[in-house]
């Protein structure tokens, strides 16, 4: 009999499984395709027409490997955030650098914190490379900042790991609460602040970056806001000698340079950004109009998503995620309680909305009567 590959003993004990399904996967395996693409989180509004047509001129020279330091990109983004570039690191999407910073600082039985149905993504990671995983839970739907810093402070943790604004409930703390959990960090112990979501939440959230402390480091991207969660562009923010020790083990040539172009272009049109903004304010508001209309209360969001509390457990809101799904509205929800007694809800166009309007109802009651 042939052998089959000789895994490690850490894969082998991994589950072949990702942490999202995603809509594709859903979709092949009902048969037919979703009318309303509302779980994802995607900017629905799309890309700026100035990058798709940068994206467009690049792909004539498709034939040619990206830039490996994405050096233009780089330029950019530190000129807009008035660091230095070698402060920078580029890489496929948020979950890439995530990936490569667990594989820099985790090693095996190291143990790292987070909040427990906080983003699974990282969790995936944390496993792949045989660290401990240590959770905190929800404080009043909240990832709560003093419980995560006490929990690493007493579990030595690598990473300490926080999203502000959260997904999956869309809630933020303010600058001053972030700046007070920086300073707060224990020796020997690095803050993951995750900061996908910034550009929808209010002025005031982020504290001030200052790009040469060791003890932060800051991931954003161009997959929400920006509208090019295909194209896998994200960036990391920190001290000089963590974002050289990326190069030790990255992948060099990762980045498309037709993602790394329209990226420089996205950048560049802070005009389109403003209208996604004030689409995506307006799409809040009517995703909890909705749920008023069913009786369903909303929790404030600072994201491109709002969390409907279901009004009941988890079961239930699986029940209606179950009954939304069936009538082609695709949606996710939390998966720890009690934030699982709500279903999480992406912003999209009025069409998505009148869609997801139309079927919350019949998906309540099917719910109800299950």
């Amino acid at each position: 009999m042939t052998q089959g590959p000789r895994l490690t003993p850490l894969a082998e004990s991994l589950p072949a499984s990702v942490p999202f399904v995603g809509p594709e996967t859903q979709e092949r395996d009902r048969g037919h395709p979703f009318i309303a693409r509302l779980g994802a989180n995607e900017s629905l509004f799309g890309p700026a027409p100035s990058v798709i047509e940068a994206m467009a001129n690049a792909a004539s020279e498709t034939w040619k490997y990206g830039d490996a330091q994405s050096w233009n990109l780089r330029v950019a983004l530190a000129d807009h955030l008035g660091v230095g570039m070698d402060h920078i690191m580029v890489g496929e999407g948020i979950d890439g650098l995530l990936g490569y910073l667990v594989r820099l600082t985790v090693g095996q039985g190291d143990r790292v914190v987070t909040s427990q149905g906080a983003y699974p993504t990282f969790n995936y990671h944390v496993a792949g490379f045989g660290g401990e995983l240590v959770t905190v839970p929800y404080r009043d739907d909240h990832e709560d900042p003093d419980a995560l810093i006490a929990k690493a402070r007493e579990v030595d943790a690598k990473l300490v790991y926080i999203a502000n604004p959260d997904n999956p409930m869309g809630t933020w703390h303010d600058a001053a609460r972030m700046q007070a959990m920086i300073d707060a960090v224990p020796d020997g112990t690095l803050l993951v602040l995750d900061e996908a979501y910034l550009e929808f939440a209010p002025e005031g959230t982020a504290p001030a970056i200052d790009p040469d402390d060791p003890r932060v480091i800051r991931m954003r991207t161009f997959s929400k806001a920006y509208g090019m969660a295909g194209a896998r562009v994200g960036y990391a923010i920190g001290a000089k000698p963590l974002i050289t020790a990326f190069h030790k083990i990255r992948n060099h040539f990762g980045m498309a340079r037709v993602s790394q172009a329209g990226a420089v272009a996205a950048l560049a049109d802070q005009d389109y950004l403003a209208e996604v903004q004030a689409k995506v304010t307006v799409a809040r508001g009517r995703i909890a109009e909705i749920a008023a209309e069913n009786g369903l209360a909303t929790l404030p969001s600072a994201t491109n998503f709002v969390a409907i509390d279901c009004g009941a457990d988890g079961d239930f809101a699986r029940r209606v995620l179950s009954e939304l799904i069936a009538r082609d509205i695709f949606v996710r929800m939390p998966f720890a309680a009690p934030q699982d007694r709500c279903i999480r809800v992406s912003v999209g166009d009025p069409a998505d909305l009148d869609a997801f309007a139309a079927a919350l109802p019949d998906a309540l009651a099917a719910a109800r009567n299950a």
